[in-house]
């Protein structure tokens, strides 16, 4: 088992809100290199955290890798690919980006330093911190 972080604007993408009704969605949009290559290794159960960036900028819960990587039919390049993702559960309470970069356990944690990733892994300890962080059992 993996463990990522996917992020997504709430204001004019797709929100928890969103994702919860919805229950399963495709992670598609995706334009980076480096974040493709991260959609690409993800295998089905990995845990992601669905992170909002924008003016939020919070870990809001976890959701799992429903379908792995396939075409994401939204790139016309056929270039980019996209993952289903199903929702799994919510933080009690969202973790911000600024209690993360305010923990000096969670220093090296991809998200403080590439904040702008949209699809980045996290190592299994800061993984089991954070859930912690917001009130969930890792």
């Amino acid at each position: 088992m993996h463990y990522w972080l996917i992020k997504t604007e709430p204001e004019h993408d797709w929100s928890w809100d969103d994702q919860v009704k919805k229950g399963v969605e495709g992670w598609d949009g995706v334009r980076n290199y480096q974040a493709r290559a991260n959609l690409n290794a993800m295998t089905k159960g990995d845990q992601c955290f669905f992170y909002h960036s924008g003016k939020e900028k919070q870990v809001m819960g976890v959701v799992r890798v429903h379908k792995e990587a396939y075409p994401d039919a939204s790139d016309a390049s056929g270039k980019f690919v996209m993952v289903d993702v199903k929702t799994d559960r919510a933080f009690e309470t969202p973790v911000t980006l600024s209690e993360i970069r305010g923990d000096p356990k969670l220093a090296d944690l991809v998200l403080v330093k590439n904040s702008r990733l949209s699809v980045q892994p996290v190592d299994a300890e800061y993984w089991k911190h954070i859930c912690r962080m917001g009130g969930i059992k890792p």
